[in-house]
């Protein structure tokens, strides 16, 4: 399969396989760690590049490729200065499916992406692995239906109830275009995958399991076939539905090799429901990160004490604010190293 037009690639022998052997569920000699939203959200540097240039033409920049936008199924999308993506024209009825592409040909707008995934694997030099991602049904969803940003996601639930043949039409169209999106990031040189199901709090364990859990799985699925139908090595799949503790069994079943957990959630607890099956990864709330370095570095401690030293992969329960210390991030990336060594030890 070479649907980004790349073809499989050579690259630089990875030197750091931790994170990769955590993830399935391997025995590591320290617990690996990364950051969701990292250079975008929080290094001054990379805000002053991207001030300076339309949002959308740093996307289309091998060099600068940010994310995937529901652009490339014709959806016209604006980035609003600290609001995020906006839909000048959002879903409103069920005719307006009708305006959007056929997601077959979705990878083939979103090259550009695949050309920043293999220029940055490239430019990692094996240092760590490279991760792809991408937006889950449901949280796409409401984005196409709320038009941006919402705190209740009425419009969107909405469909759930009033629309319900043309929400599942409209959640298999986005499933459809993930899959081959996601297979070319793997394609592209991406070595892990996560699926971010940002808004699954906004659904209880009934909508949720009738609307959202069903593509998760599906997409897991199909990637996980497609990745092996183009000869490719398997890569270890993330799911993580913010507030979607309601759901951690289903989530630990759904076909992925790691579970993310928000703050809200025990790991104590969230081991005991999952099981031995699969890494679990996070969770500490992002906001202790503005707390003074000595409290952060006790922070981690407690938190690692709490997941234990295998099967896990640690994060913050969901991403960095901007306005956060860069120095804070580094004392708790530090301390996950440090203390996760310690926990081995003894």
């Amino acid at each position: 399969m070479e649907s980004n037009g790349l073809g499989p690639q050579t690259f630089p022998e990875l030197k750091n396989d931790t994170f990769l052997r955590a993830a399935w569920g391997e025995d590591t000699d320290y617990t690996p760690v990364w950051c969701m939203r990292q250079a975008g959200r929080y290094l001054p540097e990379f805000r002053e590049t991207r001030a300076a240039q339309d949002f959308f033409s740093t996307c289309r920049s091998p060099e600068a490729c940010c994310e995937l936008t529901l652009q490339a199924l014709g959806m016209e999308v604006t980035m609003v200065p600290g609001k995020g993506p906006s839909f000048p024209e959002p879903l409103r009825e069920e005719q307006d499916l009708e305006s959007l592409r056929d997601p077959a040909a979705v990878a083939s707008e979103l090259t550009y992406v695949f050309q920043a995934i293999t220029l940055t694997r490239q430019r990692l030099d094996g240092r760590v692995p490279l991760i792809g991602f991408a937006g889950a049904p449901w949280t796409l969803m409401t984005y196409m239906i709320e038009g941006g940003s919402s705190s209740t996601m009425a419009n969107a639930k909405r469909w759930l109830y009033q629309r319900p043949k043309a929400s599942h039409q409209l959640l298999r169209i986005l499933t459809d275009a993930l899959v081959p999106y996601l297979v070319g990031q793997v394609i592209a040189g991406a070595q892990a995958l996560q699926l971010f199901e940002s808004h699954a709090g906004h659904l209880g364990p009934q909508l949720f399991n009738k609307f959202a859990l069903p593509y998760i799985r599906d997409v897991a699925k199909r990637v996980k076939a497609r990745v092996q139908e183009a000869g490719l090595a398997p890569v270890p799949m993330i799911i993580f539905a913010k507030d979607g503790h309601f759901a951690l069994e289903d989530l630990a079943q759904a076909g992925y090799e790691v579970v993310g957990l928000d703050w809200t959630v025990a790991p104590e607890k969230a081991r005991e429901r999952v099981g031995k099956t699969v890494t679990l990864q996070g969770n500490l709330d992002p906001c202790a990160l503005y707390a003074p370095k000595e409290e952060i570095r006790w922070l981690v401690q407690q938190m690692l004490d709490d997941f234990g030293p295998q099967r896990y992969i640690a994060n913050l329960g969901h991403g960095l604010y901007p306005d956060m210390d860069p120095e804070h991030v580094g004392a708790f990336v530090d301390a996950v190293h440090r203390y996760s060594r310690v926990l081995r030890r003894n």
